[in-house]
């Protein structure tokens, strides 16, 4: 077999919450308790109909270190932005305490969707870094997308990925994290 991923955590949101953290350990959502390792070389880490209660409300993401995210302004992060309402921007951020991530709405009609591969988070003398490819819609319809990376520049171990959001609660979304064989 060429490559397999297998599923190592997963959590859905079944009611609000202000924060997800896939990965992490014992402080990550679900109850499998799993923390990013040297297990894989490297991990996959999707989302799909994530939705806010707040309309316009925005989720960020963090790296955990022993489970607690890494709040330090040690982020950076580029990306090219995709509408099908405006032009195609680029985007970049130094030295910020977080990934921005996608605006979504308050159905799973104006969700998103994400993956992000996860280097070298079990790695203390790297930096942990991650490319990303997102999709978002609106009930309008209006459709956007972002293609990049981002990076904690700190050499350190990291377990896990932490969502949370700039207003209100994320009320739903599934979250998968998978170690990728090769």
């Amino acid at each position: 077999m060429a490559g397999s991923l297998t599923k190592v955590d997963e959590f859905t949101i079944s009611s609000g919450v202000s924060s997800v953290i896939i990965g992490g350990g014992s402080s990550g959502s679900s109850s499998e308790n799993f923390a990013i390792d040297n297990t894989y070389n490297v991990y996959l880490l999707q989302y799909n109909n994530m939705f806010m209660s707040n309309d316009g409300g925005s989720t960020r993401i963090r790296f955990t270190v022993s489970g607690s995210a890494d709040t330090s302004s040690n982020y950076d992060n580029a990306r090219a932005n995709f509408y099908t309402n405006q032009s195609i921007y680029d985007g970049a951020n130094q030295n910020i305490s977080y990934m921005p991530n996608l605006a979504a709405g308050t159905t799973a009609v104006e969700s998103q969707n994400g993956s992000m591969y996860l280097f070298n988070f079990s790695n203390s003398s790297e930096y942990s870094f991650v490319t990303l490819e997102l999709l978002g819609a609106t009930e309008t319809p209006e459709y956007y997308g972002v293609v990049g990376g981002f990076c904690l520049t700190v050499a350190q171990a990291t377990d896990g990925v932490q969502f949370y959001t700039t207003s209100g609660n994320i009320s739903g979304g599934t979250f998968r994290l998978y170690g990728l064989s090769v």
